[in-house]
């Protein structure tokens, strides 16, 4: 509790309070903070000055417990009864008042409870008061009442009370019941005379219990809930049910049923499940096909070949098992038909540098950048890619040297991705030679994945880039 003021200056400066009764004061003060903290309210002393006309605040405390409502302290603030009468009315008549409300010294709404407090004569010398904040169950009260408002005049129109036939039900594709509490109807749309003559035959007819027509509704009419959705099986089709209640007066007191014929929707879902197995299926295949083939020329490695062909051999099994590292990657993935190509450079490039040739583990392989994920046609270019810029390096990088570092790049803008891979080798030299590594690379970049390659040596190193559009471009774009 801060005060600028003692309770007892105030008194003597401002009312005609004996000492008695200023004691009076004091002896109520010495509880005030306790009773803000208890009730997680601001209390507050009030005394007449100015002959009765007005009163003055004397004594107060603000809540450890809870946030107070007042910014300033008001101590020796004058108090007049056009904002708070209820303090006036006990100050005058001595009369407990409860559960007022009134504005506080700052503009607040609050509501107040004023109790008297009483010399040795029994005269009221004083107001105890404790107050607390109501604006958000005032605003809670007006949303309350405009919500209402707004039910009221949607049941309206609903019903067609505004004009002599309804307006938006006669538009609306769902069918529309509208019932009262017991299930008899009260109106319904044409969308819901076409749904049940298409369901059963019959014809709709008002007061009639509407589970007459449509037995599976029995269950949503007895939901305490004033709005609940369920899906539902009617006559071998399948619907979206709403169930809605109105209870806004005594007259129109009823729940809306809204049925949405979703059968074709879920249908098309199963056929979209079945095709996505399907999918994954073909993948698993291409997979086990690649790694057969794969396979098969690992085996005829091991029978033996001339020696200037291993080289080309050992080139074309790491572009199979490149290509198979895709179907990998979308395999152990929930999606059907995306690859994370940081996964997936992931997988290629481990697979490369530690397959052996590498066994001191000179030649060290990092990884930079973030998640990119784009679909599996792309991604096996990006595979092919990857692959080659990646045994570029281990061929021609690193020769005469006993270790070295290659590090792959991923970038993304807003609109290109780009995948660098870098070495700190002897230095890229261009050459008149033709290279099938370097010109799938340019291949595949420019017509594959519409998007440019480049190659250039730099202090450190060799860098070698390609960058495309995020989004797949069709053949016009290219």
């Amino acid at each position: 509790m801060l005060q600028t003021h003692s309770v007892a200056s105030l008194c003597q400066a401002y009312t005609t309070l004996s000492p008695q009764d200023i004691k009076e004061i004091e002896k109520v003060n010495e509880t005030l903070q306790l009773t803000a903290d208890l009730y997680k309210a601001n209390v507050f002393i009030d005394c007449l000055i100015d002959e009765g006309k007005h009163a003055m605040v004397v004594a107060e405390a603000s809540p450890a417990t809870t946030e107070s409502i007042y910014v300033e302290p008001v101590v020796g603030r004058k108090v007049y009864e056009a904002f708070e009468p209820a303090v006036f009315q006990t100050l005058h008549a001595g009369k407990a008042m409860f559960a007022n409300r009134a504005l506080n010294q700052e503009g607040i709404p609050v509501e107040q409870n004023v109790v008297p407090i009483k010399g040795g004569n029994g005269r009221v010398i004083g107001a105890l008061i404790m107050e607390k904040d109501i604006s958000e169950r005032l605003k809670g009260q007006a949303e309350l009442k405009a919500l209402s408002r707004t039910a009221e005049s949607l049941s309206n129109v609903l019903i067609g009370m505004t004009e002599n036939r309804p307006i938006i039900p006669e538009i609306i594709e769902e069918a529309l019941f509208f019932v009262k509490t017991d299930g008899s109807l009260l109106y319904f749309n044409p969308p819901a005379i076409n749904l049940v003559s298409d369901l059963s035959g019959k014809k709709l007819h008002h007061g009639v219990q509407v589970v007459k027509y449509l037995p599976e509704l029995n269950e949503m009419l007895h939901y305490s809930e004033e709005l609940a959705v369920k899906e539902m099986q009617i006559s071998g089709k399948t619907f979206q049910v709403k169930r809605i209640s109105l209870p806004y007066n005594e007259k129109y007191v009823g729940l809306f049923l809204i049925l949405q014929d979703i059968t074709e929707l879920r249908e098309k879902e199963k056929q979209l499940i079945m095709k996505s197995v399907a999918i994954q299926e073909i993948h698993h295949r291409v997979k086990n096909n690649l790694q057969t083939v794969a396979s098969l020329l690992r085996l005829q490695m091991r029978r033996g070949l001339p020696e200037e062909s291993k080289v080309h051999f050992l080139d074309s099994l790491n572009r199979i098992s490149s290509i198979a590292s895709v179907y990998e990657v979308i395999l152990a993935n929930s999606s059907i038909d995306e690859v994370d190509i940081f996964t997936l450079s992931q997988k290629i490039g481990n697979m490369l540098v530690h397959d052996g040739t590498n066994p001191e583990g000179q030649i060290l392989i990092h990884y930079v950048g973030e998640e990119l994920t784009i679909e599996s046609e792309r991604a096996v270019s990006i595979a092919l890619v990857i692959n080659e810029l990646i045994q570029n390096c281990l061929k021609h990088a690193f020769k005469d040297r006993q270790s070295g570092v290659i590090k792959v790049y991923f970038m993304k803008s807003e609109e290109t991705i780009t995948v660098e891979v870098r070495d700190n080798g002897v230095g890229y030299v261009p050459s008149g030679e033709s290279s099938l590594g370097l010109d799938i690379v340019k291949m595949v970049s420019k017509h594959d994945l519409s998007g440019r390659f480049e190659m250039k040596r730099v202090e450190d190193g060799t860098i070698a880039r390609v960058v495309f559009p995020f989004r797949k471009q069709g053949l016009d774009e290219k």
